[in-house]
């Protein structure tokens, strides 16, 4: 999956191991509950979404399912908004793109979100 997308919303970023992230929530219908979650890197500049779910993989001593994964990326999103550390900044009408390279659903709902897809943001 590739899938450029583009769109204004609240967006946080924040550092996560020598990268720079970005965290954004879509709804999937006309309800607005941000069951999507949009995760891309925006620095350094030749890393992807997949270097999310390798640093998520490496976090564990036994190689972790798909699901394991994808929670631990939504649990460092929601605690960058959540905790707001000193590096952290919060955009709240950001414009940005994103090459969204991989979407994963999860099983259940965690931390509100039903759906996670990863690649690159950039913002203005």
């Amino acid at each position: 999956m590739v899938a450029s997308l583009s769109a204004c919303s609240r967006l946080t970023l924040f550092p996560l191991e020598g990268l720079s992230v970005a965290y954004t929530t879509q709804s999937s219908d006309s309800r607005g509950l941000g069951d999507i979650a949009v995760v891309g890197i925006v620095k350094p500049d030749n890393a992807t979404g997949d270097h999310l779910w390798r640093l998520a993989t490496g976090m564990f001593t036994n190689p972790p399912s798909g699901q394991v994964q994808a929670r631990w990326i939504l649990t460092q999103c929601t605690r960058a908004r959540m905790v707001r550390a000193p590096v952290y900044r919060d955009l709240p009408d950001a414009k940005w793109t994103g090459s969204l390279t991989r979407e994963f659903h999860l099983d259940a709902l965690f931390a509100n979100h039903a759906i996670l897809r990863t690649g690159r943001l950039t913002f203005e």
